[in-house]
C-alpha cells in the first residue's frame, strides 16, 4: 500500500477542515480552546510582568544595594563600620502624621531623605499635577513635595503650605515615583517627601514614637559583603538587614499569592475547557466513524487515517491557541487596568514566553482531553462501509483516564500551583458537586410526576431533561457554581465592611490619638474632654520586641505565616495598666489585685498576654518572657491570658504588663474618641495645638479600604469570566452531543403536526429551568456561605438577601438563551430531508 506523502496529507486534512467549518462540535472545540489559553495566557503575563518589573529593578526596591532598617536610629559604630569601608550613605526617616491646613486634617505617610537619597533608582517629580516629569534630588530644606491625592483630599495647590507637626513647609512640587514605594500601610495614605534637615523642627519624632528608620547603602558586592558580616552579629533585635531579595520578597508576597489563587482560577477555566474539548472531540470522532471507514477503503492505513483526523485537530488547536494568545495579552491590560494604584508604576511587557506557555497549556488540554475519544479513528472497521452497525473498540478506561490525570498535571505544573490548596479545593469541590449533583437528580426525577398533567410544550421540555438526567445535572451545577463565585464575591464587596460597620455602637470612636507626648498628655486630655464625652482612657505605649519564650528565641518557637510569626517580626505597642481594660476578659489566670505580687514567686514582674497570640505561641502561665525595649532587655512572667474584643474601637494590646515594670523607658500615649459628624474644625485645632500627636480617621481608613477591596473584587470577578466562558463551551458541548437526536425528534414533531413555535418553547422551558435552577443553586449556596461566614468567621449578625432570588432569573436567560441559541439547527432542518436520511 503507497504511503500518501505528508504535504499532501496535510493539505487533505486542511481542504476537510474548512469544508467541515461549520460544524457545531469545530466550533465549540475552537471556543473552549480560546478560552483555555486566553486564560492562562492572562494570568501568565500578570505573574510574569510584576516579576519583570521586580527583578528588573531588584535593588529600586530598596533605593540602594543594602539598607539597614530599624525602629531606633543606627548606632554610631554601624555607620561608621560602612563609611570605612568606602560605601555611599544615606538616610531615610520614615512615620505617619497628620497633615494640617485650614481646609482640614490628612493622615499622611512622611518621608524625611537627606539630599544622598536615593541611591538606586531616580527620584521623580512634576511641577504641577500629572504635568511632565524630570528626574533629580529631593527638596531643599524648607519645602515638601506631595503626592497629587493629597492635593485632592485638602482642596490645594501647589505652591500652599502645609503644616508638617510645628514646622510650616511650603509644597513645591509634586512627587511622582519614589523607587523604594514598598506595599505597606505608608504606601496607603499619601506620600510628603521633606528634607531629613526639617524632621527635628517637626516635633513629631519623639522618644518613644512609632518610626521606621532606614540607612541605604552602596558600593562594590565584596564591600558590601564585609560590612554586612561585621555587623550582622552586632545587629539590635529591632534591626535587620535587607539586600534587593528582601525587597522583592516584600513586595511579591501579597502579589504572589494573588497570582496563586488567579492561577486556581484559570486551572478551573481550563478543567472546564478541557471536558467541553473531550466532549466535542467525541461528537468529532463518531460523525466521521463513516469518513474513516471510507478512506480505509480508498487505501489509508489504520495510522494515516488516524493522522488526518489529528491533523485537523492540531490545525484547528494551532488557530485556537493563536487567537487565546491574543485575546490573554488584551485581557491581561484590562486587569491590569482594574489593578491600577495597586501595582508597580512602571511594568515590562512580559515578552513571549507567557503566551507560549498558554499555547503550550492548551494544545497540552487538547491532547490530554482529545486524543483518547480521537483514537477510535484509527480502529473503524472498512466493512463499516457496507455495514454501518460496525463499531471500533472502545478505547481502554485506563488511557482515558490516564490521559486526563496527566493533563491535569502537566497544567498544574505549568501554573506552579500550590499542591495541597489545589487538591484541597479540588477535593472540596468534588464532594460538594457529588452532595448537590445528587440532590438536583432527585429534584429532576420528582419532576416526572408532572408530566402527566402538563401542557405538550411543559412535557417535551422536561422530557428531554428527564432523558438525559446526568448530563443536566451537572451542567446545572458547573454553572451554579460559577454564579455562586461571582455572586459572592459581588455581596461581600458590596456590604461586609458596611454591615460590620453598622454594627458598631452608634457612640463607637471613631478616632484615634497616637503618639501623644508625657508632657502634653494632661494637657490633651483636658482638651478632649471638653468636646468629646466618650474619650477612652490615655494608655501609655512603648515599643518592644518579643525576643524569648523561656530562654529559646522564639523564631524558633513559632510557625510560618502564623499570628505569632507575624508578631514576632515587629515592634509590638507594649502597655501597662492597673485594671483590666473595657473589652477584655480573663480567660486563665488573675489580674493584678487579685494575686500577691505576680503570682510566681520568682521575684519577675506579670504580663497579661491575648489569648490567640498565645495560643500561637504556644505559651502558658508561669512563662517566662524577654522583650528588646529601647535597647534593654526586660523579662516578665505569663500571669494571665485575656479575650479581646477587637471590634470595640478602643485601644486594645498583646501585651498589658504588670504597672512599674516599664519604668524610665521612652513613652507616648494613646486614646480613641467619638467626635460626631460637623466637628470638624476641632480635630483641625486639636491636632495645630499639639502638632505632634497623630490623629487617625476612622471612616477615611475604612472608605480607603472600601476602595481597594472593591478594586481587587473587581479584578477577581474579571478572571472568572473566563471561567464562565469556559461554562458555556460545556454547556454547548453537551448541546453538541445531543444535536442529532434533537433534530430527529424535531423533524418526527414536525411531521405529526407540531409548530415551530412549539418546538421553540419547549426549548425555552427546558433550558429555562436548567439555568434556574443553577441560580436557585447559586441563591441557596451564597446564602448558606454567608451565614457561615458571618456567623463564625466575621462574627457578625447575618440578614437574608433577598436580591439573591435575581440569580435563578439571571441563570434562566443566560443559559435559556445560551441554549436556545446552540440548538436552533434542530428547528431550521427540513423534516423531510431528516427522514429520508434515516
Amino acid at each position: 500500500m503507497a504511503r500518501l506523502p505528508f504535504f499532501r496529507l496535510f493539505a487533505l486534512a486542511l481542504r476537510q477542515l474548512l469544508r467541515d467549518a461549520r460544524a457545531g462540535e469545530l466550533r465549540v472545540l475552537f471556543f473552549a480552546l480560546l478560552v483555555a489559553v486566553a486564560a492562562s495566557t492572562a494570568i501568565g503575563y500578570f505573574g510574569a510582568r510584576l516579576n519583570g518589573a521586580m527583578l528588573l529593578r531588584a535593588t529600586e526596591f530598596l533605593g540602594a544595594d543594602l539598607v539597614l532598617q530599624g525602629s531606633s536610629p543606627a548606632r554610631p559604630e554601624q555607620i561608621a563600620s560602612g563609611k570605612s569601608a568606602g560605601l555611599l550613605h544615606a538616610q531615610v526617616v520614615e512615620f505617619s502624621s497628620v497633615i494640617a491646613t485650614d481646609n482640614g486634617i490628612q493622615l499622611s505617610s512622611i518621608k524625611a531623605a537627606d539630599n544622598a537619597y536615593p541611591l538606586r533608582g531616580e527620584l521623580r517629580s512634576a511641577a504641577e499635577p500629572y504635568a511632565s516629569e524630570t528626574s533629580g534630588s529631593g527638596p531643599a530644606p524648607g519645602e515638601a513635595w506631595v503626592e497629587p491625592r493629597l492635593l485632592a483630599a485638602l482642596n490645594l495647590k501647589i505652591g500652599d503650605s502645609i503644616d508638617v507637626g510645628m514646622k510650616t513647609l511650603r509644597m513645591s512640587r509634586v512627587l511622582t515615583y519614589e523607587p523604594d514605594r514598598a506595599g505597606n500601610f505608608y504606601s496607603l495614605t499619601p506620600r510628603v517627601l521633606i528634607n531629613l534637615a526639617d524632621l527635628d523642627a517637626t516635633g513629631v519624632v519623639q522618644p518613644g514614637s512609632r518610626v521606621s528608620y532606614r540607612d541605604l547603602w552602596r558600593g562594590e558586592p565584596e564591600a558590601l559583603a564585609s560590612y554586612r558580616d561585621s555587623i550582622s552579629k552586632e545587629l539590635a533585635p529591632n534591626q535587620r538587614l535587607l539586600d534587593s531579595r528582601d525587597g522583592n520578597r516584600q513586595i511579591g508576597g501579597a502579589l504572589g499569592k494573588a497570582e496563586r489563587y488567579l492561577n486556581m482560577a484559570s486551572l478551573v477555566a481550563v478543567l472546564l475547557a478541557g471536558v467541553a474539548v473531550a466532549l466535542s472531540a467525541s461528537r468529532f470522532a463518531t460523525r466521521r466513524f463513516d469518513a474513516s471507514a471510507l478512506l480505509r477503503c480508498l487505501g489509508l492505513s489504520r495510522r494515516q487515517a488516524l493522522s488526518l483526523f489529528c491533523l485537523q485537530l492540531a490545525i484547528l488547536g494551532s488557530l485556537a491557541a493563536l487567537g487565546g494568545a491574543l485575546l490573554g495579552w488584551l485581557a491581561q491590560l484590562g486587569l491590569f487596568k482594574l489593578l491600577q494604584g495597586l501595582m508597580p508604576a512602571q511594568i515590562p511587557p512580559g515578552g513571549l514566553a507567557p503566551a507560549l506557555a498558554g499555547i503550550a497549556t492548551g494544545m497540552v488540554a487538547l491532547a490530554g482531553f482529545a486524543l483518547p475519544p480521537l483514537a477510535a479513528l484509527g480502529r473503524v472497521p472498512p466493512l463499516r462501509v457496507l455495514r454501518r452497525d460496525l463499531l471500533p473498540v472502545p478505547a481502554s478506561s485506563w488511557l482515558v483516564y490516564g490521559a486526563a490525570l496527566l493533563t491535569l498535571g502537566l497544567i498544574m505544573w505549568r501554573l506552579s500551583l500550590d499542591l495541597l490548596l489545589t487538591f484541597a479545593l479540588l477535593g472540596g469541590g468534588l464532594v460538594a458537586a457529588v452532595l448537590l449533583g445528587g440532590l438536583l437528580l432527585l429534584g429532576l426525577r420528582s419532576l416526572r410526576r408532572l408530566l402527566a398533567g402538563s401542557p405538550l410544550a411543559w412535557r417535551l421540555g422536561l422530557g428531554q431533561l428527564l432523558r438525559h438526567p446526568l448530563a443536566a445535572a451537572g451542567q446545572s451545577l458547573a454553572f451554579g457554581l460559577i454564579l455562586l463565585a461571582m455572586a459572592l464575591i459581588a455581596l461581600l464587596r458590596a456590604e461586609l465592611l458596611d454591615t460590620w460597620q453598622n454594627q458598631l455602637p452608634k457612640d463607637a470612636p471613631n478616632y484615634f490619638a497616637l503618639n501623644i507626648l508625657p508632657d502634653d498628655k494632661n494637657t490633651f486630655a483636658q482638651r478632649l474632654n471638653e468636646f468629646s464625652a466618650e474619650a477612652a482612657p490615655l494608655y501609655p505605649v512603648i515599643p518592644g520586641r518579643l525576643t524569648e519564650i523561656n530562654g529559646q528565641a522564639v523564631q524558633q518557637i513559632v510557625s510560618k505565616e502564623s499570628t505569632g510569626d507575624r508578631a514576632v517580626q515587629r515592634d509590638l505597642s507594649l502597655t501597662w495598666a492597673a485594671d483590666l481594660p473595657q473589652g477584655n476578659t480573663l480567660s486563665e489566670g488573675q489580674w493584678w489585685q487579685a494575686s500577691s505580687g505576680n503570682g510566681n514567686g520568682n521575684g519577675l514582674p506579670g504580663v497579661s498576654v491575648e489569648s490567640e497570640l498565645a495560643q500561637s505561641l504556644k505559651l502558658k502561665l508561669g512563662d517566662q518572657l524577654t522583650f528588646s525595649i529601647g535597647g534593654q532587655q526586660r523579662q516578665a512572667v505569663v500571669s494571665s491570658l485575656r479575650t479581646v474584643n477587637w471590634d470595640s474601637f478602643q485601644p486594645n494590646f498583646y501585651m498589658i504588663f504588670q504597672p512599674g515594670t516599664l519604668q524610665n523607658l521612652p513613652t507616648t500615649y494613646l486614646t480613641s474618641f467619638f467626635l460626631a459628624a460637623g466637628h470638624d474644625q476641632q480635630v483641625v485645632a486639636l491636632s495645630r495645638a499639639f502638632p505632634a500627636v497623630t490623629i487617625l480617621q476612622v471612616d477615611a481608613l475604612l472608605e480607603q479600604l472600601r476602595s481597594i477591596l472593591a478594586q481587587v473584587t473587581l479584578a477577581v470577578e474579571y478572571v472568572l469570566l473566563f471561567v464562565l466562558a469556559a461554562g458555556l463551551a460545556v454547556l454547548f458541548a453537551g448541546l453538541q452531543a445531543t444535536l442529532d437526536e434533537r433534530i430527529r425528534q424535531g423533524a418526527l414533531l414536525r411531521a405529526l403536526g407540531a409548530g415551530r413555535s412549539l418546538l421553540i418553547k419547549a426549548r425555552r422551558i427546558e433550558f429555562g429551568l436548567l439555568g434556574a435552577a443553577s441560580g436557585l443553586l447559586a441563591a441557596i449556596g451564597c446564602e448558606l456561605i454567608t451565614l457561615l461566614l458571618y456567623r463564625y468567621a466575621f462574627d457578625l449578625s447575618w440578614s437574608p438577601h433577598p436580591w439573591l432570588l435575581l440569580l435563578p432569573v439571571i441563570g434562566a436567560l443566560l443559559v435559556g438563551g445560551a441554549g436556545v441559541y446552540g440548538t436552533r439547527r434542530a428547528l431550521n432542518a427540513s423534516p423531510l430531508k431528516v427522514l429520508r436520511e434515516g
